[in-house]
């Protein structure tokens, strides 16, 4: 049902008005996370055939200098949170297509062995409810299904060194916090090491410029944004939905999440943010 509903959505005119009209002036910043690279081919070709893609930065330094002229009509930036190893697998359509992609890095994960939290099943709380407990209650709760952010698994869920560095002349990589907490359920000294810790490690041991913060989650509050702006950070990311414009908050900036369907019909409703538009309602 839900398929024919995104099908009628999509040709219904109101995917277009959305597009056309309520994004022509906004900066629509999308949010991904694991999709496979027949999925990236659709999608990214759908992408630059209606919009203008710009990297984070065009609209970072537009944003902060209050210039809307520097950007061009529907801007678009591409995002992917936590730098799961099937980023690696697209990497082909970026070359073929040269557009610009941010990827959020958990820097205490990638190049290692080690698994992302909410990969982990836990018998008796959902993930959900594991996000509402205390840090340090959470991370009880998952050593109870054996789970440790240290703990060196069989397989990678994370990219690699190598994978980073072959990517790095077409992926702007940026920090996503080290082990992927929920950021306002931390004290305040492990808060401040998962947003700073995590850009010294990528800029010592990757070379990278961190400039960026995506919010694990979306998660945040008056505190980590503090964190980020003294520890030299020029934007953070939420996953609240919505578009942006150059007098946005930088460091409130919106996502529109694309469910990281394969469904193109789905895919075109979301990007357009008439999904989240009519969910709000």
């Amino acid at each position: 049902m839900k398929t024919l509903l995104f099908k009628f959505l999509r040709y219904s005119g109101l995917t277009l008005f959305f597009r056309e009209f309520l994004q022509r002036k906004k900066v629509t910043v999308l949010m991904f996370h694991d999709i496979e690279k027949s999925v990236a081919v659709e999608n990214f070709n759908y992408l630059k055939r209606h919009y203008n893609i710009i990297p984070l930065q065009v609209y970072v330094e537009a944003c902060q200098s209050k210039s809307p002229q520097k950007l061009p009509s529907k801007a678009l930036v591409i995002t992917f949170d936590d730098g799961h190893v099937g980023n690696y697998g697209f990497l082909p359509v970026l070359k073929d297509l040269q557009i610009p992609i941010t990827i959020f890095l958990c820097a205490g994960i990638v190049n290692t062995n080690r698994h992302y939290w909410f990969t982990k099943q836990h018998p008796k709380y959902s993930t959900d409810e594991l996000k509402l407990k205390s840090n340090k209650s959470r991370l009880k709760l998952l050593e109870e299904t054996g789970y440790r952010p240290e703990k060196e698994y069989p397989n990678p869920q994370a990219l690699s060194k190598s994978q980073i560095f072959e990517m790095k002349p077409y992926v702007d990589f940026q920090a996503h916090t080290m082990f992927h907490p929920c950021l306002p359920q931390c004290e305040d000294v492990t808060a401040e090491f998962e947003i700073i810790r995590a850009k010294e490690k990528l800029e010592s041991e990757y070379g990278l410029s961190i400039h960026s913060l995506a919010f694990p989650n979306g998660d945040h509050s008056d505190r980590d944004i503090a964190i980020a702006k003294n520890g030299g950070y020029r934007c953070t990311l939420t996953t609240k939905h919505g578009f942006n414009d150059v007098y946005s908050d930088p460091f409130r900036i919106k996502r529109v999440s694309t469910n990281d369907t394969t469904n193109m019909d789905e895919f075109a409703v979301r990007v357009s943010g008439l999904w989240g538009f009519i969910r709000k309602k």
